[in-house]
């Protein structure tokens, strides 16, 4: 399948020190030993590489995500420039969505004027409550950011630059209180909220889990929001996480890298023009994501016939033994594939979020059940 997403790394560094983040405090420092962001000639011939691959394959539509380390560390007039190069580059028969992920310590008008004119949508991490939040995502001074990315969510939420906004990312902590985490969300009105389950495996386990547990602190946290969420007359927002289950239930075919079995079609670029799979497997071990190709020397498509590529296409066919005989993989996909990681084994594990994902799927099924069983 041809990659219709590409994750840039325009800028390689970051100015939060997040307790828990899989770039900086995994022990993989290949940022280290590439560029600060990426250069004009690199963009030029990352848009001429998706180009390429646009019309190779036919693509109608392909997506481009700005990220990092923190993105907007590039300035305003970079990402004017990104954006214009890529829309002027790509085939006028493919049409181009931009996004951009950031910490929204450094949102202002300045960005927000570009990402209008160019119709960048903004997604923003934000872990809940202010105390909540500064737990983790902290400035390299110690102080928390809290402060500012609130200034910047209220630029963003306002009615002239309201649909910008793609909504938020938030990493769980099971020490904080889900519905208080959920609502402390909501209440800046997102489109929707993506939990992400801290990025942890058999050898590294997550907090408050210990690898070989039969305990769920993990779907019991997100259960709790699900329920509050579900049985609400009305949903300020969407929770993807629940709504891609809900589909996968229902019989759709969702494209998530955290569940279901559809083939995993988004490619990362980094700052030196290096392709690379996702980069939250660098969380498993130093070198994990290479795929030694890069935009330089190789065309987009040659990453399709690398093993990893390959694999993470495969779906059930690439999972452990114990996965492709669980009632419930093609809705858990076997979880992420940087959570299945052991060493001495490889990928070839279950999730170490397994009884969490299992106790996810079965509640969120029975509920589904028992709604269309009411008269």
């Amino acid at each position: 399948m041809p990659f219709n997403e590409f994750v840039l790394k325009v800028h390689g560094h970051c100015n939060l020190t997040c307790d828990y983040c899989y770039l900086y405090q995994s022990g993989d420092d290949s940022w280290r030993n590439r560029p600060r962001a990426m250069s004009d000639e690199t963009v030029l011939r990352v848009a001429h590489r998706i180009a390429e691959h646009a019309r190779k394959f036919t693509l109608d539509r392909v997506h481009v995500i700005l990220h990092g380390g923190e993105p907007l560390l590039v300035g305003p007039a970079r990402i004017g420039y990104i954006a214009a190069t890529l829309t002027r580059v790509l085939p006028q028969a493919t049409s181009l969505s931009l996004g951009v992920q950031t910490n929204g310590t450094l949102l202002d008008t300045r960005f927000l004027d570009v990402f209008g004119r160019w119709n960048i949508k903004v997604g923003v991490s934000l872990d809940g409550t202010a105390v909540d939040h500064d737990d983790h995502r902290r400035h390299r001074h110690g102080g928390g950011s809290m402060t500012r990315i609130a200034d910047g969510l209220a630029l963003l939420t306002e009615p002239a630059t309201r649909h910008l906004f793609s909504g938020l990312l938030c990493t769980i902590d099971t020490a904080h209180d889900p519905v208080g985490t959920y609502r402390a969300l909501a209440s800046h009105r997102p489109p929707a909220v993506d939990f992400l389950l801290p990025h942890g495996n058999w050898t590294r386990p997550p907090l408050h889990r210990a690898a070989a547990s039969r305990e769920t602190p993990y779907a019991d946290w997100l259960l709790r929001i699900f329920d509050h969420w579900y049985d609400a007359s009305e949903r300020p927002t969407g929770i993807r996480l629940f709504e891609n289950i809900m589909g996968l239930l229902l019989g759709d075919d969702i494209a998530s890298e955290s569940v279901g079995l559809a083939p995993c079609r988004t490619l990362v670029i980094e700052t030196d023009g290096s392709l690379e799979q996702t980069d939250s497997l660098k969380s498993a071990y130093p070198g994990a994501a290479r795929l030694d190709l890069n935009v330089h020397d190789h065309p987009l498509h040659a990453a399709l016939s690398h093993p990893a590529i390959i694999a993470s296409q495969s779906g059930r066919a690439a999972l452990a033994a114990e996965c492709r005989s669980c009632p419930v993989v093609r809705f858990c996909g076997g979880g992420q594939l940087a959570h299945r990681y052991r060493a001495g084994r490889g990928f070839d594990n279950p999730s170490v979020y397994g009884p969490d994902l299992r106790k996810i799927i079965h509640h969120i099924r029975t509920r589904i059940l028992d709604a269309l069983q009411e008269p």
